[in-house]
């Protein structure tokens, strides 16, 4: 199972990750940019998730949303893209006789975006929307209210589509500044997977291109500073249930003990067999959903907890997952429990990888975040290798740091909550 892939250093400074999948009837591409919410500041907050709403809305050669979805979705086609703290896609899925359609079409919206100033009013009022909407959304405004005190005054604390008062002041022209210095070609991997041929995508990509080719000179996104000791956020509202994350940071995406962080991660609370699955909804009746993760970045990272539970259970809900956390840190896991984790993790990357468009995101991700590509078989490999002696020592080092809980409930005081956390 190893990865057949090909990097191509392309004119300019974009690179091209490629990977032949003679079998599938389709082929993905996605161009993928080095700049996302976390090189932002507070002037600029939201101008990566918006330049990525404008860039749908015309080009000069298909001047509609209409023109640009046609292009792909008239072939069968899937077109999309996201915004990320670190990164920006964009994406599609052809089949695979239409390749170079898929490509021309992503060329044409990060190159040749109109970026209208009625769009620009017109999104700005969806943008607001949607940033209202998850505000509604209590599972997952808890999880934007955990990451503000993982990251607090910092960009990556904040919510990738920006605040609505920096939504609100963003103008035309801070938009085409942004979009200048961070859609070049330096800055842009494109990766391919699917039954294409390797040096016609090539060249297809490189005829495409007509981005800027200097580097934009930016300084480095600087490093969140050192968290003060533990906190507790409330936000009180009148909810039939209780929305809490908890947790702590962790290790980044660079750290070679990511993989035993993943394993911790799945041990405590990935799916219906892990210990807070099992413990705290199956054998304590505490919470209907308990799950934890993990987010990485280049320099930092978290392990959370997010709890959905009765109010009045919340309190020893939380009592009950400090417990499991604490226990991670004092023995070893079981062999048991570090097989099923394994095979959990294994598993779950073999899925991704089945389609084009999982392979053409794990490709792009590695190339432009790791600078290298691994195989499936060494990644396979680096996981077979972590060890229980390995999670105990991850856990103790990633739990002994201050533990961060948001909450969105029915709550008056918090001092309860504190005294679970320690703060």
């Amino acid at each position: 199972m190893g990865s057949p892939h090909r990097v191509h250093a392309l004119p300019g400074g974009a690179r091209l990750v490629t990977e032949t999948m003679p079998e599938r009837h389709s082929t993905s591409v996605v161009f993928m940019f080095g700049g996302g919410s976390r090189l932002e500041d507070e002037r600029l907050a939201g101008a990566s998730h918006f330049i990525e709403h404008l860039f749908f809305k015309g080009t000069r050669r298909r001047p509609s949303p209409k023109e640009i979805a046609d292009a792909i979705e008239g072939v069968g086609g899937f077109i999309n893209a996201s915004t990320d703290k670190e990164l920006t896609a964009y994406w599609a899925r052809v089949p695979s006789e239409h390749m170079a359609l898929g490509l021309d079409v992503l060329s044409d919206i990060v190159a040749n975006s109109r970026l209208d100033p009625a769009d620009v009013e017109r999104e700005r009022m969806v943008i607001l929307e949607e940033l209202r909407m998850y505000q509604d959304q209590p599972q997952d405004y808890v999880q934007n209210l955990f990451e503000e005190l993982i990251w607090p005054d910092h960009p990556l604390g904040r919510d990738i589509a920006g605040t609505e008062e920096s939504v609100s002041r963003l103008t035309r022209d801070d938009i085409l500044e942004y979009a200048d210095a961070h859609y070049r070609l330096p800055n842009l991997v494109v990766g391919a997977a699917g039954s294409l041929d390797e040096d016609e995508t090539a060249a297809v990509v490189t005829r495409s291109l007509s981005l800027r080719r200097d580097i934009d000179g930016a300084q480095p996104a600087l490093p969140p500073p050192p968290l003060e000791g533990p906190r507790v956020l409330i936000k009180r509202r009148a909810t039939e249930q209780a929305h809490i994350c908890l947790g702590s940071r962790a290790l980044s995406y660079l750290d070679p003990d990511r993989y035993v962080l993943d394993l911790l991660n799945t041990v405590l609370g990935e799916g219906m067999s892990s210990r807070l699955f099992l413990n705290i909804r199956e054998r304590l009746g505490l919470a209907y959903d308990v799950h934890s993760f993990t987010q990485k970045h280049r320099d930092t990272g978290y392990l959370g907890v997010y709890i959905g539970v009765d109010p009045k259970k919340a309190v020893d809900a939380v009592n009950a997952v400090m417990a499991e956390l604490r226990s991670l840190g004092e023995t070893e896991v079981s062999p048991e429990d570090l097989a099923r984790a394994k095979e959990f993790t294994k598993g779950r990357l073999r899925l991704e990888l089945e389609t084009t468009n999982g392979v053409a995101f794990w490709l792009t991700y590695q190339e432009l975040l790791l600078g290298e590509i691994k195989s499936i078989d060494e990644e396979l490999t680096l996981v077979d290798a972590v060890t229980a002696a390995d999670v105990k020592r991850v856990a103790e080092a990633v739990l002994s740091g201050p533990i961060q809980m948001s909450i969105i409930g029915p709550f008056v005081r918090d001092s309860a909550f504190r005294l679970a956390i320690g703060a």
